[in-house]
């Protein structure tokens, strides 16, 4: 793993922030970044499912994920915990492996979330790292995430809901 981690930061970065306001308390949709049974159901773009997840959630743990595009390519990622500071903080790596098992891309991410009456303020700061940098790779991951965190917004206020 250690090569694959310095080739990647040998490579141009990239980084791009994306903020929410999403209808839902702040200690569910951290719960929604943080257990298996809620990042299987708004973890990765539409039409993808999730048919891994497997998450051992403390500073220094790991998790593993494969989500499934709608023509059957699997995508696997996995990363680290690096910082956890529940619920307004979670700082983690993320690697993703194509369908043919090479590095697409390496992730430094940055959760923060803060309360916002009564609703959630969501800030995705996303710092990316790899081998064939180019300008439309970032505009595909950028949309990837949009679309992961519409799932998300859905998500949560569904919790919301079923909450009350």
């Amino acid at each position: 793993m250690a090569a694959r981690t310095s080739a990647a930061m040998a490579s141009p970065e990239r980084a791009f922030v994306i903020t929410r306001l999403l209808d839902a308390p702040r200690e569910l949709v951290f719960q929604a970044w943080t257990r298996p049974e809620h990042l299987m159901r708004w973890w990765g773009p539409a039409d993808f499912t999730v048919t891994t997840c497997e998450v051992d959630f403390r500073a220094g743990g790991s998790y593993r994920f494969c989500i499934r595009s709608p023509d059957g390519k699997d995508f696997w990622l996995r990363g680290a915990y690096c910082r956890i500071a529940a619920p307004e903080r979670l700082d983690f790596t993320c690697e993703v492996d194509d369908e043919n098992g090479n590095l697409y891309a390496e992730e430094f991410i940055t959760v923060t979330l803060a309360e916002h009456a009564g609703q959630t303020k969501l800030t995705l700061h996303i710092r990316i790292a790899w081998p064939a940098a180019e300008a439309a790779m970032l505009d595909r991951m950028k949309a990837s995430w949009n679309r992961s965190l519409d799932r998300l917004a859905t998500h949560a206020a569904r919790g919301r809901n079923a909450a009350k």
